[in-house]
């Protein structure tokens, strides 16, 4: 018998089942050495599973919510105009309907003449067909929408009352005519489904709104029909009602949305936010992976007299490789079981924390297909960098698997496991790919971080190598720390790579944040204009302009006449069946586009390809488009383009392509038409106003107090304080991303404790060693102190530097903005790399230092 079982029946014992009873006697010992193991795996799966289950539930809560959000369970959207008898008809044979106007509009105080940009609502008698308009009073909403002594009633948001200082009951001027604020709006069934706002909710009745004389031909008001279908259908059934209206109303060109896609705006951000979210717990995960490689190196160390005596017994290579994957597996699912239930967990969790802030309510459950999503990203990190460390272990003989371990040798496993943890690898990435709504960022990111991953290797090889090199030094402690971080067993490593990939994502993090609030505050503030004036009647456009030119002498006057349209189909292809040349880029297609006419190549624009029309071009419609546009969607030259505009469909060829500088925030549009295609269409202008040199900000309240009260229907946006408000935007995004990516960092601090745990027996080790020699506590401290810190500034520069190329590739090649490093990013990583490294290290070392030498010496 050469082996611990009869010869005759090695063969089929040593199989799976022989490994797992094996594996699981040792297990029996406890988990002793795995914790960081679990606690890495655990943190990743719970990042992952929590993230899309989060998602999910928003995703769902606004799927519940859908009528109340969207008003109806079909909602037809015009712009410019109402719809026609015809239109109308149709929509009444549905069900109930409901018309809602919406508009940007200026409001100011009757007896000051302080003014503020409202978002105006104008609803019917039936508003809202779904959900609950709650007033502060309790009142209903047409009692205080009501007229009475010959002044409308309103309802405003708080923020409207607090930014003119009004109450309740005082009157505001609103275009030409006066409306009372009755009460205040403290929940409005609907608002998700208007987007972005740029000001508080001022909301009237539709009767109120023809004496305000804000609507006029041309004006940028939205219609938006609300139809509460009777009977009411499945949720499936609503495209067959959909595809019904386009039938049966083939040129309304109405934008049609349903319950089931009650606020694709939102929906779209939540989805892009956990892409992202998931990509950053995936790679916490892989940073986590390091720490499971560390501990099974560190475990497999521990377990060599074992191994040693499973080969003296006849056990094969493969038959010891199974016993420990088993039980890499079982430790695996320890960590992924935390990590589910605390992912299962989250959306309850964030559901109760985040009732009272965000607008839909959450729909917390458990969602398998989330939680399985974290299982197999978990099981997959497990054995991504577990196979490497056991398959170097599978065909050593004892000693060689002994001096292996200790001296940190280079050989490489057997082909097969190279090939293993290719595959695991590569599919991981591949899951993640495919499972996110956009590739292309995706596919940058897993790219971005592997180059990461693979760059700290190379730095940690060489660091080693150099400090393998450097000539020597009189400090006995800085030779130490030298000698220690190329030293067999090096910690460096270890180090580099737990610490590398959580650093480069928050910096990369930080100088995003740094540049776009630095593009918003700084660049686009002084380069854009101070004001842009929209619906500016062609009636009114000659005395609006010779008004700025009288009180603002100083400054420089643009004005383009404005329309807003939608494609409808490009090259006889319907908009929403079209498939541009690359992914995501299809915004150009959603929703209703401003559009307008030159005779001139437009400011702020260069020609670069094709040729502009003569200025008193008549003939077939001409269209310029803009290049980076153009080219995502993949049109050429003489592609044919229909828009419908003021309900007429019109069919214009591209002439030219143009690059446009949409950082300046000039006016500036994706389309512009030749003058002939619009002839006679009523349409306003839109105008902005700059000054070349600072003005004062009294100075521009004053002129847009004189301008709104000169002007009343013309609608007035303050530049600078949209900046802010979208500045303020940036700050809670940055704050949450930043906030969610410190998961990464979480990780490489775990990993790192993994790292400092797993080299505890050499550090225990030397440090008898060094005592016994002579070396006092204090120097030791400082050699360690010093080697820590080297490891953590290197870190913190390659954090720098890769972190910088990603925020550089992020701002300059997808947003198409100007990056500059901000050393203050520079001086934080370098703080946090430092007081971590040498922060852990020396909490790690000063144990370490209290063993007493004649303990450990007796065993040596």
């Amino acid at each position: 018998m050469s082996s611990f079982v009869p010869a005759n029946m090695q063969r089929s014992n040593q199989t799976f089942g022989l490994a797992t009873r094996f594996a699981l006697r040792e297990l029996r010992g406890g988990l002793r050495g795995f914790y960081i193991f679990i606690a890495c795996i655990a943190l990743g799966v719970a990042a992952i599973a929590g993230v899309t289950s989060v998602s999910r539930s928003l995703t769902n809560g606004i799927a519940n919510e859908g009528q109340a959000i969207l008003g109806g369970d079909l909602s037809f959207s015009l712009i410019h105009r109402q719809a026609g008898e015809e239109e109308a008809a149709f929509l009444d044979t549905l069900g109930s309907v409901s018309r809602v106007a919406t508009l940007r509009a200026m409001s100011r105080r009757s007896d000051t003449g302080d003014q503020a940009l409202v978002e105006l609502k104008a609803v019917d008698n039936s508003y809202p067909l779904y959900g609950s308009l709650d007033l502060a009073s309790g009142q209903m909403l047409g009692d205080a929408l009501a007229k009475r002594d010959g002044v409308w009633g309103a309802v405003a948001d708080l923020a409207l009352l607090a930014r003119l200082d009004i109450s309740v009951g005082e009157t505001l001027s609103l275009g030409r005519t006066t409306v009372r604020v009755t009460d205040v709006i403290e929940a409005e069934p609907d608002k998700l489904a208007g987007g972005m706002e740029f000001g508080p909710r001022l909301m009237i009745s539709d009767a109120a709104i023809g004496d305000t004389d804000l609507v006029q031909p041309g004006s940028l008001v939205r219609w938006h029909y609300r139809v509460r279908l009777s009977p009411a259908p499945d949720i499936d059934d609503l495209g067959n009602v959909i595809e019904q209206a386009k039938n049966a109303t083939p040129e309304s060109a109405w934008r049609i949305r349903s319950r089931a896609n009650a606020s694709p705006g939102l929906q779209r951000s939540i989805g892009r936010f956990a892409q992202f979210l998931t990509l950053v717990g995936l790679t916490a995960l892989v940073v986590g992976g390091v720490g499971v490689a560390n501990a099974i190196r560190a475990y497999l160390e521990t377990k060599r007299e074992v191994i040693a005596s499973f080969k003296c017994l006849g056990a094969t290579g493969d038959f010891v490789f199974r016993i420990y994957l088993v039980q890499t597996l079982v430790i695996a699912m320890i960590g992924i079981l935390i990590g589910l239930v605390i992912g299962a967990l989250i959306p309850f969790a964030a559901g109760a924390a985040l009732s009272g802030v965000l607008p839909v309510q959450l729909a917390a459950s458990i969602y398998p297909a989330e939680l399985g999503l974290g299982l197999l990203y978990g099981l997959l990190t497990a054995l991504a960098f577990a196979l490497w460390p056991l398959g170097r272990a599978h065909d050593v003989p004892p000693t060689a698997l002994f001096r292996d371990i200790v001296t940190g040798g280079s050989k490489l496993p057997r082909k097969r496991y190279l090939t293993a943890t290719a595959v695991t690898v590569l599919l991981l990435a591949g899951i993640a790919i495919v499972l996110s709504s956009d590739k292309f960022i995706a596919s940058v990111y897993i790219i971005a971080s592997a180059g990461a991953f693979v760059l700290l290797v190379a730095v940690a090889r060489a660091i080693m190598f150099v400090a393998r090199r450097l000539p020597g030094v009189r400090s006995t402690e800085l030779r130490l720390a030298i000698a220690n971080i190329h030293r067999p067993g090096a910690l460096t490593s270890s180090v580099v790579l737990s610490l590398g990939l959580g650093l480069s994502l928050l910096v990369a993090l930080a100088l995003i944040d740094g540049n776009l609030r630095r593009e918003l505050t700084a660049t686009m503030a002084d380069r854009a204009p101070s004001f842009f004036f929209v619906d500016i009647q062609s009636h009114e456009r000659d005395a609006f302009e010779q008004a700025l030119k009288d009180q603002a002498p100083g400054g420089e006057l643009q004005s383009v006449p404005m329309l807003r349209g939608r494609i409808i189909s490009l090259n006889g292809i319907p908009a929403d069946e079209f498939e541009p040349a690359q992914e995501g880029s299809d915004w150009v297609l959603r929703g209703d586009r401003g559009i307008t006419y030159e005779g001139t190549v437009p400011p702020n624009s260069k020609l670069v390809e094709g040729s502009w029309w003569p200025e008193d071009y008549s003939g077939k419609p001409l269209l310029s488009f803009d290049a980076e546009a153009g080219t995502e969607l993949g049109l050429k030259i003489g592609d044919q383009i229909t828009l419908n505009v003021l309900g007429r469909e019109i069919t214009a060829e591209i002439a030219n392509f143009r690059d446009v500088e949409w950082q300046s925030l000039s006016i500036n549009f994706v389309m512009v038409f030749s003058p002939n295609t619009f002839a006679g269409a009523p349409h306003a202008h839109l105008m902005t106003l700059g000054w070349e040199d600072d003005v004062s900000t009294e100075a521009e309240l004053e002129l847009l107090k004189s301008v709104s009260n000169t002007f009343p229907t013309v609608t007035a946006v303050r530049v600078k304080d949209a900046i802010a408000q979208v500045n303020d935007l940036v700050s809670q995004l940055a704050w949450a991303i930043r906030g969610a990516s410190s998961i990464t960092l979480i990780a490489s601090v775990l990993v790192l404790a993994g790292a400092l745990a797993a080299g505890h027996r050499s550090r225990i080790y030397d440090a008898v060693i060094l005592k016994t020699l002579g070396a006092t506590r204090p120097r030791l401290i400082l050699a360690y102190a010093l080697e820590y810190a080297i490891l953590g500034l290197t870190t913190a520069v390659f954090a720098l530097v890769a972190g910088g190329l990603a925020a550089w590739f992020v701002i300059t090649q997808i947003m198409d903005g100007s990056f500059v490093l901000m050393p203050v990013t520079a001086a934080g990583a370098a703080v946090v790399a430092l007081v971590l490294t040498v922060g852990f290290g020396l909490i790690g070392t000063w144990r370490i230092l209290g063993e007493k030498p004649a303990p450990v010496l007796r065993n040596l």
